[in-house]
């Protein structure tokens, strides 16, 4: 298995930082090539690239928001085939703002032990950038996924790095 740890702090409070983070469907918005649905109890993330794709399914196996200055917790157990491992995301309040850490032990079937460091490097960087994302811009119940020009300029470079030979 592949662990990694990203704590991240923010301005929001811990409340609004517990739902942006736990708003699936707006991590589709932060990950390149994927979508996220949920039931409530399953969570789906599809990352497709071309005709190429695969689902990360993941139980939720426990969920308690932050209330009364405790702090919050949500646990995801990834089911496989091919991924398998479990995401920890825990809010709480901190010096008049919220405190976030990601935890997540990850393991992607096919590869082996031997990449388990790169793997780490790699889902690091990338859910480092989701939780920036999802806790970024001001505070309100309405507020849309935030994207920047400098993240649409990213999100099209990398779609040009994927695109299916013709």
């Amino acid at each position: 298995m592949t662990e990694f740890r990203i704590v991240q702090a923010t301005a929001l409070p811990a409340d609004e930082a517990w739902r942006r983070v736990t708003d699936w469907p707006r991590h589709g918005a932060t990950v390149p090539f994927t979508t996220v649905r949920s039931d409530g109890r399953t969570v789906v993330a599809r990352t497709r690239a071309g005709r190429l794709g695969f689902d990360d399914t993941m139980d939720l196996a426990r969920w308690e928001p932050p209330q009364d200055g405790r702090t919050g917790t949500c646990l995801l157990v990834k089911r496989g085939p091919l991924v398998t491992g479990w995401a920890r995301i825990e809010v709480r309040p901190h010096h008049g703002g919220a405190l976030v850490r990601w935890s997540e032990d990850l393991r992607i079937a096919p590869l082996p032990a031997l990449l388990d460091r790169p793997t780490a490097w790699c889902g690091r960087l990338l859910f480092r950038h989701a939780l920036r994302t999802l806790l970024r811009g001001p505070a309100g119940p309405d507020r849309p996924p935030h994207s920047s020009d400098r993240e649409e300029r990213s999100a099209r470079s990398w779609a040009g790095v994927f695109r299916p030979n013709r």
